[in-house]
C-alpha cells in the first residue's frame, strides 16, 4: 500500500480530516525525509505506517483548540530535528507563524528544503542552540507557544523552552510512558522558570498500545534572567533533580 493510502487511513482512525493539499504535503514530506535519511541520520523510523503514525500523527497530538486559541500565533519548535512536531502542525494549521530551531546545520538545511518543497509560508529555520537563542532579545519571551518532542527530560526541557514564551503563553511537551515521573522530578524547576504545574492530556496513537501524553505548561510569570544557563549546563546540572537521580541518568 502506498504512503498516501496508509497515512489517510491512520489519520481517519485518529479523527483527523485532511484536505487534498495537506495530504499531498505530508506525502511529499515523507518522500523528502526518507531520501535525505539515506544521506544523514534523521530518523530510525522508516517503515511507512510508522512514519505516518509515530512521526506525523504523534506530532499532531500537540494541538488542542482550547489551548491554540486565536491569540496563539507565534510558535517555536525547540530542538525540532527532522521537523517534528512543528512541520506537521504547520501543514494542518497554516495560520501559525512557525520557527524551527535546531543546533545542527545539516538538519536546518534539510528543513529549509522541506519548507520550500511544500511551499510553506511563515516558517523560519533557525540554526542555533536553544540556550543561546533564548538569551537574545529577538527571541526571549517573544513566542505565544513553544512545542517540543523527544528532546529532554522535562526538568531540562522547561529550561530550554519556557524562556522563549511570553506570559500567558504555554509550552506543549510530547512525552512517553514516564511522563508522571518527569512531572514529579521537575516540580521545582517548572515554577522556578515561570511555569504553572503541567496539565496532562493522555494520548493513544492508531495501532499502538504504549502510553503517551502531551503536557501543557502555562507561562504565568517572567523567566528569571539567570535562565537558561550557559549552553550544555541544563543537561549537566538539571534544575530540581536530586543528586542520586542525576547519577542514574
Amino acid at each position: 500500500m502506498e504512503f498516501r493510502a496508509i497515512f489517510s487511513e491512520a489519520a481517519k482512525e485518529y479523527g483527523l480530516s485532511l484536505t487534498e493539499k495537506q495530504l499531498a504535503q505530508f506525502c511529499r514530506y515523507e518522500t523528502l525525509l526518507l531520501e535525505e535519511n539515506a544521506k544523514m541520520n534523521l530518523t530510525a523510523i522508516t517503515e511507512p505506517r510508522a512514519v505516518a503514525v509515530k512521526h506525523f500523527i504523534d506530532s499532531l497530538t500537540a494541538w488542542r483548540k482550547d489551548w491554540f486559541t486565536a491569540d496563539i500565533r507565534r510558535v517555536i519548535d525547540v530542538g525540532t530535528g527532522a521537523g517534528f512536531p512543528g512541520l506537521p502542525l504547520k501543514i494542518m494549521h497554516p495560520e501559525i507563524e512557525l520557527t524551527l530551531l535546531d543546533s545542527l546545520a545539516k538538519r536546518v538545511r534539510f528543513l529549509e528544503k522541506v519548507v520550500a518543497a511544500l511551499d510553506l509560508s511563515g516558517v523560519a529555520c533557525l540554526h542555533v542552540r536553544g540556550e543561546d537563542a533564548a538569551r537574545q532579545e529577538l527571541y526571549r519571551e517573544r513566542f505565544d507557544a513553544a512545542v517540543s518532542r523527544a528532546v529532554a527530560h522535562l526538568s531540562i526541557l522547561a529550561e530550554y523552552t519556557l524562556p522563549f514564551v511570553r506570559e500567558g503563553g504555554f509550552v506543549a511537551a510530547l512525552k512517553g510512558a514516564k511522563y508522571q515521573e518527569e512531572i514529579q522530578e521537575s516540580a521545582a524547576a517548572v515554577p522556578l522558570l515561570g511555569g504553572a504545574p503541567p496539565v496532562i492530556f493522555l494520548e493513544k496513537l492508531p495501532g499502538l498500545d504504549d502510553r503517551r501524553a502531551v503536557l501543557y505548561i502555562r507561562k504565568k510569570s517572567p523567566t528569571p534572567k539567570l535562565y537558561p544557563r550557559a549552553a550544555g549546563t541544563p543537561e549537566r546540572k538539571p534544575l530540581g533533580l536530586l543528586p542520586e537521580r542525576k547519577k542514574m541518568r
